[in-house]
């Protein structure tokens, strides 16, 4: 196997000195390619998400479990999935580019395939507009520059309409509840606190440290939350037995199915959208105005 692998070692890891491609990824490193990639491994499903929104689909070889967005990525080989990927499965496909996770728990292989000569894209998208930024970089390393400032553009143009529209409306104190046992949340680090923010929302655990913590039903019960919002009816359902909280006593438990505003990738304004409807909602129930 170590011989097989130090063979197409040789085939993949050409120097790149003088490269006619660069980019800054999300980890701040630069990204260099001699031409644009032919060949692409993404290992994170956002990530995939945002090669085909950058015109990239075609050039996708291969991704990993629960990349489904869009029909097309269900076609591809899988190489990997949330804990991990197999390092022989990627240099199968031949790769000239491979797209990873920033939090994807596998530093080690991704330094294994960069002394391999395989170009690592970290993407790292933490705010609602670094995904347009990670459009066009992922176009520019594909070759694909206009399809991708083409899908940029409409991405900022939507995100910028919506907070437009909603941003000044009479605020909303908002929980978002990600799971029901144990309960997590996000913070002001989350991307999810900044689509509450484009729709006029205030997440009330802002201020704690983590991007995505675990908080008590005690504290979500002194934070009072004007609506609460989380994926389904079922995890909604626990807070009904508190009908002191605002959102429970106005009918403000408000479900957003479906992963659009979970997933950092070009479907995040869908769900931006989605959630602002759903805080509309909120303020007409605790008969709040728009400013």
């Amino acid at each position: 196997m170590r011989r097989t692998l130090f063979g197409l070692c040789l085939l993949l890891g050409a120097a790149r000195a003088g490269a006619a491609i660069q980019v800054e990824d999300g980890a701040g490193k630069t990204v260099a390619l001699e031409r644009p990639a032919a060949r692409i491994v993404s290992l994170v499903p956002h990530a995939t998400e945002l090669l085909f929104a950058a015109g990239a689909g075609g050039k996708v070889v291969a991704t990993v479990d629960y990349s489904d967005h869009p029909e097309a990525a269900k076609k591809l080989p899988r190489v990997g999935g949330f804990t991990g990927f197999s390092l022989e499965a990627v240099l199968r496909q031949k790769p000239d580019l491979v797209v990873a996770w920033q939090d994807g728990g596998t530093p080690r292989e991704l330094d294994r395939l960069r002394r391999m000569g395989v170009p690592v894209f970290i993407s790292h998208p933490l705010q609602p507009d670094d995904v347009a930024q990670e459009i066009v970089k992922l176009g520019k390393l594909a070759g694909t520059d206009a399809a991708a400032s083409q899908a940029a553009a409409a991405y900022r143009q939507r995100l910028a309409a919506l907070r437009q529209r909603y941003g000044g409306r009479a605020p909303v104190r908002v929980f978002y509840q990600l799971s029901q046992t144990p309960i997590f949340t996000v913070s002001g680090k989350s991307y999810i606190d900044a689509l509450i923010r484009v729709c006029g929302g205030v997440n009330v655990f802002a201020d704690l440290p983590l991007p995505a913590p675990q908080v008590s039903t005690a504290a979500v019960v002194a934070a009072q939350p004007q609506a609460i919002v989380a994926g389904d009816d079922a995890t909604l359902a626990m807070w009904k037995r508190w009908q002191a909280l605002p959102a429970v006593a106005n009918g403000a438990l408000l479900a957003l199915p479906g992963d659009a505003i979970t997933i950092p990738g070009p479907r995040l304004v869908d769900g931006a959208d989605q959630l602002c409807a759903r805080l509309d909602t909120a303020r007409q129930r605790l008969g709040l105005t728009p400013k």
